[in-house]
């Protein structure tokens, strides 16, 4: 199961479920969200194949060589890149790229039972004498996972580009061992 410790201090955890076919094999899987170990939501409804396509993404872009590493010196901040990626380019390459959103389990659910969301933020603190030219920019990106519950209330974790690799091996594994591979090696 993938924890996230949230800014308002409280614990997120995201439960795969497997998605089970008419012969009760699970094929693929929906994710559970529990906050302070409470149910929160439900969410994507056969996600599975894009948590694991994620996984794949962000190893490459953390990857020395990476496109990503020649802007992005530390591994930390380095995240899949919709301006890197051939089918996102130009013009329609977000300047905070949403990395995934899940929303309702089902097509007929309510749009209320919950949402989940990771977009990456570049943030830029001065490092020098405060109000001196002796100083320059650091520039910092990272993963803001929001989660929003059934009942309308949301919490959030800033995660680096190594904590968001942890958390999704740890929810892909924990997917893998309900009987489904979602497509990562």
């Amino acid at each position: 199961m993938g924890g996230l410790r949230c800014l308002d201090g409280s614990a997120l955890a995201v439960v795969p479920v497997a998605a089970r076919d008419r012969r009760g094999l699970a094929y693929e899987v929906t994710l559970e969200l529990r906050r302070d170990g409470d149910l929160f939501g439900r969410v994507g409804e056969r996600c599975g194949y894009f948590l694991g396509d994620l996984e794949r993404r962000l190893a490459a872009a953390r990857a020395d060589g990476s496109p990503q590493a020649e802007a992005w010196p530390d591994p930390d901040d380095r995240f899949p890149d919709p301006a890197h990626e051939r089918w996102i380019s130009g013009p329609f390459a977000a300047a905070e790229p949403e990395l995934f959103a899940f929303r309702y389990r089902d097509r007929g659910d309510l749009a209320s039972t919950g949402e989940l969301r990771c977009s990456v933020r570049t943030s830029a603190a001065w490092v020098g004498p405060h109000g001196s030219p002796d100083g320059r920019w650091r520039l910092a990106r990272r993963a803001v996972v929001e989660a929003w519950g059934a009942g309308g209330r949301g919490v959030r974790s800033v995660l680096t580009a190594g904590q968001l690799a942890d958390f999704l091996a740890d929810l892909l594994a924990e997917a893998d061992r309900l009987g489904r591979t979602v497509g990562h090696n």
